[in-house]
């Protein structure tokens, strides 16, 4: 599992024109499954985000929580966070988790955060356009690998 973390002070998302998800200051994940991804790895990374100190405290120092500074999520199904370009130019995506295991996993990943945060989401499988002011800028990529899968 990968999710891709992004301090923001504001971000949105919309589908087909029609802003969907919407946040000011927080946090923008792009969230990706690969195989055999469980909740094992939702559960580390969900508390991998929570406590992750990347918001500036009064001296300036990167040292607060999201929960320390009461910040929003907007969530970004990604499944192109496991394109892999080592043969040619096209990526290639198998990798990225089958798109019905993939759904039901990133609704438990959101449903786990929303229980600490606002949790604001895409559409999962759209054409989404996102918008991110992103603060810093600050961009931070966070992987649970399952022990058993590295080679």
């Amino acid at each position: 599992m990968r999710v891709l973390v992004q301090r923001s002070l504001n971000s949105s998302v919309s589908v087909d024109g029609k802003t969907i998800g919407k946040i000011d200051k927080g946090l923008v994940l792009f969230v990706g499954f690969t195989l055999n991804d469980s909740e094992s790895e939702i559960e580390y990374l969900v508390n991998k985000i929570l406590h992750l100190r990347i918001f500036d405290d009064e001296k300036g120092v990167m040292n607060k929580s999201i929960l320390d500074v009461s910040g929003d999520v907007l969530s970004i199904s990604q499944f192109t966070l496991y394109g892999d370009t080592n043969k040619g130019h096209r990526p290639s995506y198998f990798k990225a988790l089958n798109s019905i295991k993939a759904l039901e996993l990133y609704k438990i990943f959101n449903e786990k955060l929303n229980k600490f945060l606002n949790v604001q989401t895409g559409e999962f499988g759209a054409e989404m356009l996102v918008n991110i002011n992103n603060d810093g800028p600050v961009t931070i990529l966070l992987e649970k690998e399952r022990v058993n899968d590295k080679k």
